[in-house]
């Protein structure tokens, strides 16, 4: 079974995370099985800070009793993946021991996932259809306000009620456009299995 502790910052994502793991996982394997712990939430700045992050991998380590793996996903707000996931990633290995840790930063920030796919979004929670995905959606500064300004003039994006109902909705395959979502795939895809009791 595969066990899974996670981290992240946004109220939404504490939802909408396991459902989108169940979905990758499922697409790929129907038969895998899997446990994920309710994510923990701590806010990005926090987690930015000297020894936060560490805090936090060591109580997400405590909730799979250190048996599993531990996935950590983070906007990356315009700051570069490629030089802030490694520095994120070695600190939060350095008191994972010896547990497998994958670091994923949404480019700039997780709605841009739902933006490359958003056709496959079309009419669904007050968004507008057609809804055609922006060229490059994780160049945009503001993913949540594209949402927004792409909805019928009654509804706006809510993280906390949207962001699940996309999760369990949009499209994979046309999320893959996004880089830092197809490595969410390949991370999710890689972690081993455990045997163990759930959280």
């Amino acid at each position: 079974m595969l066990n899974i502790a996670s981290i992240v910052e946004g109220h939404g994502e504490v939802e909408a995370l396991p459902i989108l793991v169940r979905r990758i996982l499922t697409e790929a394997d129907p038969g895998r099985s899997a446990n994920i712990c309710r994510p923990i939430r701590k806010p990005r700045d926090t987690l930015l800070r000297p020894g936060e992050l560490e805090k936090a991998t060591e109580l997400a380590a405590r909730k799979i009793n250190r048996a599993g793996a531990i996935l950590i996903v983070l906007d990356s707000e315009g700051e570069p993946p490629c030089q802030l996931g490694p520095q994120l990633l070695g600190r939060a290995q350095s008191v994972a021991a010896n547990l497998p840790v994958r670091l994923v930063l949404a480019h700039c920030e997780w709605e841009a996932w739902y933006l490359a796919a958003a056709s496959s979004l079309s009419g669904h929670r007050g968004l507008n259809s057609p809804l055609v995905p922006p060229f490059d959606p994780e160049a945009i500064r503001g993913a949540k306000e594209w949402l927004r300004k792409n909805m019928s003039p009654s509804r706006t994006y809510s993280e906390t009620i949207d962001q699940p109902a996309y999760a369990n909705r949009f499209d994979l395959q046309a999320a893959r456009n996004a880089p830092s979502f197809a490595k969410l795939c390949r991370d999710i895809l890689s972690l081993p299995d455990a045997d163990l009791p759930a959280c």
